[in-house]
């Protein structure tokens, strides 16, 4: 049967809190009542949820994911995607004083001759499907 307890994800003999069950199951809650977060929620589990005071008497709660389901985790799994079979062999982000924000992805320079000439598709389909500007580039080799 499924409950809300499968909504937690805890290490081997730690039992959840109140705290992370009463989250859980408004998880499961939401899963089961509406049609159309159920697929979005099926696959949704927490690791850790802590309840902390806030300035004032108002309380505040933090749930915890795992890495693989980060935004920034996604966006790398992405990223490692769209170059393959190149791999990447750096990533620099450079912050402007206008607050724009450019990230460069260093790439295997052994692979320049199959992927140079999709640099500028690599750009655009990154940028469509994560929104970020990069930009793509191979290594300098420094000879001493």
């Amino acid at each position: 049967m499924y409950t809300a307890r499968k909504k937690i994800q805890k290490e081997k003999g730690l039992e959840p809190s109140e705290f992370e069950d009463s989250v859980a199951q408004a998880f499961f809650d939401l899963e089961n009542s509406n049609q159309e977060l159920k697929s979005d929620l099926k696959d949704l589990y927490i690791n850790n949820a802590i309840q902390m005071d806030v300035a004032g008497n108002r309380k505040g709660s933090a749930v915890q994911r795992p890495r693989t389901r980060t935004l920034t985790a996604v966006h790398d799994g992405i990223l490692e995607d769209v170059v393959y079979p190149a791999e990447i062999v750096g990533k620099r982000v450079r912050y402007r004083l206008d607050g724009a924000k450019i990230i460069k992805i260093f790439l295997d320079p052994k692979e320049r001759n199959n992927t140079e000439y999709k640099l500028e598709t690599f750009t655009a389909v990154y940028r469509r499907l994560c929104g970020k500007d990069v930009v793509f580039e191979y290594p300098v080799a420094e000879n001493a």
